[in-house]
């Protein structure tokens, strides 16, 4: 896509740098949503890949990923043993792109886009990750990724803030989580994306996201009955329809997705794999 109203497009590699962004003024991580349709009222992008971050790195309270870690880089990372490991490739592959999208598609770039169907913001809201973000008078700020996200395609953030990275916690890193998506068609965009998760301490957390406008987060302090989990499920208000499913499928079908994951998630925790031993099988 052609931006024509766009003049200039600047490299940005100072946080200071951010502090002359204009009312027309927009910045990208990756441009993936930018340079797809045309946004006339822009006029200058700031290019946050000049910060050139690192896209993930262990910290004290858990993992960090940079705002400008893409999709392919995300998919990639290492195995680190955590239980919740596999969610993170899970939630890539619910992005309907190409790998020409995921190697420029960026985390933060998706959850501030705020599309329900987002994956990075399913993933960040069922793990509790929280986004740091720069503001635009120059403090730091962490919000809960689920609480950023207030609707379709809208944000609690403000105009010049930015997210630096998203945070997640070790406490959710540890825990078991079991993943379902379904969509109107087998490659189609997300009609509803439910992850479980049940912590260390048996806590249940259930994520609502792609069905409903804002990710819903359910949370028990231990497996709730499939009678709670049903009622809780229909206390949700934030159901929406578009061409990728009406609202009353998308309840149905989340009722039964969380069915199955709790009782996925109910079952005895899968065994170990046993240690290899030396010179091959007794």
């Amino acid at each position: 896509m052609d931006l024509n109203t766009i003049q200039r497009v600047r490299v940005v590699r100072e946080r200071a740098e951010l502090a002359s962004m204009g009312p027309r003024t927009a910045v990208i991580g990756g441009g993936s949503w930018v340079f797809s349709l045309p946004h006339d009222h822009l006029d200058e992008l700031l290019d946050l890949q000049g910060f050139g971050w690192e896209p993930y790195r262990e910290t004290a309270e858990g993992l960090s990923i940079a705002a400008t870690c893409t999709l392919a880089e995300l998919s990639a990372m290492p195995d680190d043993g955590r239980p919740s490991h596999p969610l993170f490739f899970q939630c890539c592959t619910a992005l309907l792109g190409s790998f020409k999208i995921w190697n420029v598609a960026t985390v933060g770039g998706n959850i501030a886009n705020a599309l329900p169907a987002g994956p990075m913001i399913s993933l960040a809201a069922a793990l509790d990750a929280e986004a740091l973000v720069w503001r635009a008078d120059g403090s730091d700020a962490l919000v809960p990724v689920a609480e950023l996200v207030t609707g379709n395609m809208t944000t609690s953030l403000g105009h010049g803030d930015v997210i630096r990275s998203i945070e997640f916690p070790r406490r959710a890193l540890a825990a078991r989580t079991a993943y379902r998506k379904i969509a109107l068609s087998p490659l189609g965009r997300s009609g509803a994306l439910v992850i479980g998760r049940v912590d260390a301490d048996g806590a249940f957390v259930l994520t609502v996201t792609a069905a409903t406008i804002r990710p819903e987060v359910l949370r028990w302090p231990a497996l709730p009955s499939s009678a709670e989990l049903d009622s809780a499920i229909g206390a949700i208000t934030s159901w929406f329809t578009d061409p990728h499913g009406a609202a009353d499928w998308r309840r149905a079908v989340v009722g039964v997705l969380a069915e199955e994951i709790r009782g996925e998630l109910g079952g005895p925790e899968p065994a170990a794999e046993p240690a290899p031993t030396a010179g091959g099988t007794a």
